[in-house]
């Protein structure tokens, strides 16, 4: 049968315009003259509609940190409105979250000084000792609120976050993708962002924004991040805050068996109850596993520790000897396994990894705190969980459970801080000049007559930085090779990305929030010439103490280019 395209070419014409080399500029050509690059949004720009908002403080994203931030900024007497990509208690890597851990001084094994160093010694002094202490001095109290709310009663997130936002009346935006961070007279404005339901661009104006949007991939197979972009620390970025974190890994797996379904291989943990985990310091889930199939063949012949045969590859990334002994016993489980030792339910059976590419660890990637507040460098705002690099456990996991009392603790810091700096100014005006320049802004890949479609420019942009020998076994040639084709997507591809309808809207800003952050992490790993925690350099296998006790910073240049710093670590930025 010789079907024919709605261009009138049949498919065996086609097939001769596609079959060689030299064929495939002609089919370009061809193809931009007939129209297949061109643009058929299903409805005209014009159309899309509008809803302004006001509040005293917007807190971006409905996690858990985004939880405690609304209800401590309304408990200290601050107006709040929630705004959520996804819906509350049910995005993000919030169902994944099982175990989190409290610090009780009545039964604790370490005080609080004491398993402060010792997170220290684990992270090789890459945590922020501040933020370390405070997650465990606070993080009974915010258990207990859990408890309280029905959270260890439930596998199911949504009713019990929902609880304490009915009893305050706290309103909640759903389903809200927000695309820009509004910044006028050097202070915090807003947000602007469209609606995935109903077709209308929103612009809520406020004091202060506390950023609780998590941290993100680049939409990999097999863990639960495929809705997170990092969208928050590039909205951030872009109006001049500091971003911190970007050459750490995270390190969770993925199974060999059906690899892409996130459930299936996750399903012990997202069907099991909630609980709390104790003391317990480790160093787990960085980049061991990557190397050993690096330098011993295909993922799929190796298994996780304990299993049996030979997985060990000589050399590769340090762990201090206080905690290689349970490292390596007792498997490498994840933050948030549930109970105490023992893998995490991806590390079962033969192990992928790849599964959460482009994550750093918990907390140690996000915008770069001022104090120990949860303050940025730009006035007004804030951010808490995955949103801050606060590294309150440093460059690697230390401890089980952490992540999900961080995030808790920090929420409550933020939305305290917040509250105290909107009660002291007033809402920025905005001109309907500014607002439609956001909107333009906003709307611009629907508009476009042709360009890339972002779901191709994504899986390019997945060939290029998901690989093993990428992104987490480095060397300086591959990665600046990488560097080279992400340049070419944020210059050239990046402008030109389409959109037909307010689903592929989303999917191009969050594309171009991927480009930003592979920029950003290949940049920050070129300028760590060093091995240490979830970095692993093969031209620079050591630890460097006389050059390397600091963090990296990126901020955005005047002319829109990628500035990156050190910080000494233990101290606060300039």
């Amino acid at each position: 049968m010789n079907q024919k395209t709605k261009d009138g070419m049949s498919r065996r014409q086609f097939l001769q315009i596609a079959g060689g080399a030299s064929a495939c500029a002609a089919l370009m050509t061809f193809g931009v003259k007939s129209g297949w690059a061109a643009n058929s949004p299903s409805f005209p720009v014009r159309e899309v509609g509008f809803q302004s908002h006001e509040t005293d403080i917007i807190v971006v994203g409905s996690g858990l940190a985004g939880l405690f931030a609304a209800v401590k900024a309304h408990d200290a007497g601050a107006s709040v409105m929630m705004v959520s990509k996804g819906r509350l208690g049910t995005s993000g890597q919030t169902p994944f979250a099982r175990g989190i851990f409290a610090w009780d001084p009545s039964t604790a094994s370490m005080g609080l000084d004491e398993f402060t160093e010792a997170v220290s010694r684990s992270a090789l002094g890459t945590n922020n000792p501040v933020y370390t202490r405070q997650m465990a001095e606070h993080s009974l109290a915010r258990v207990n609120e859990l408890r309280e709310w029905g959270f260890f009663e439930t596998n199911l997130y949504y009713n019990v976050f929902n609880k304490p936002i009915v009893e305050r009346n706290i309103p909640v935006l759903q389903r809200i993708m927000i695309t820009k961070l509004i910044k006028e007279n050097g202070r915090i404005a807003g947000v602007a962002g469209f609606s995935l339901d109903d077709s209308k661009v929103h612009v809520i104006q406020a004091k202060s924004v506390i950023l609780c949007t998590g941290a993100g991939g680049f939409k990999p197979n097999g863990f639960p991040i495929c809705d997170l972009t990092h969208d928050g620390t590039v909205m951030a970025y872009d109006i001049g805050a500091k971003v911190t974190g970007k050459e750490w890994n995270d390190g969770h797996p993925g199974q060999s068996v059906n690899p892409a379904a996130c459930y299936n291989g996750w399903e012990r943990m997202l069907e099991s109850m909630p609980s709390a985990n104790s003391i317990g310091i480790r160093h787990d889930l960085g980049v061991g596993e990557n190397y050993q199939a690096y330098m011993k063949g295909n993922p799929v012949s190796m298994g996780p520790p304990g299993q049996g045969g030979s997985t060990t590859a000589s050399g590769g990334p340090y762990t201090p000897q206080e905690f290689l002994q349970r490292s390596n016993d007792e498997g490498r489980g994840g933050e948030n396994g549930p109970g105490e030792g023992g893998p995490p339910p991806g590390m079962g059976g033969v192990i992928v990894g790849g599964a959460s590419a482009g994550m750093s660890i918990h907390k140690s990637e996000g915008l770069v705190p001022i104090n120990d507040r949860c303050e940025s460098n730009v006035p007004g705002l804030f951010a808490a969980g995955d949103s801050l690099g606060s590294y309150m456990a440093g460059a690697i996991y230390t401890q089980i459970g952490s992540s999900m009392a961080g995030s808790a603790v920090q929420g409550a810091i933020a939305a305290e801080a917040a509250a105290e700096y909107a009660s002291g100014v007033e809402i920025p005006a905005l001109s309907e000049s500014r607002i439609d320049a956001i909107r333009n802004e906003m709307l611009a890949p629907l508009g476009r007559t042709e360009g890339y479609g972002p779901a191709w420019v994504t899986q390019v942009l997945q060939g290029v930085m998901i690989p093993n020998f990428v992104i987490y076994v480095k060397k300086e040639s591959i990665l600046k090779a990488a560097l080279a084709y992400v340049e070419e997507l944020r210059d050239h591809h990046v402008p030109m990305l389409r959109a037909s309808d307010m689903h592929e809207l989303r999917l191009a800003h969050e594309t171009r929030n991927m480009i930003v952050n592979a920029e950003m992490k290949l940049k920050a790993s070129l300028m760590r010439k060093e091995s240490r925690c979830s970095h692993f350099r093969l031209d620079y296998p050591d630890v460097d103490y006389d050059n390397w006790q600091a963090w990296i910073n990126i901020s955005k240049e005047a002319d829109g280019t990628m500035k990156l710093e050190k910080q000494p670590f233990e101290s606060w930025p300039n």
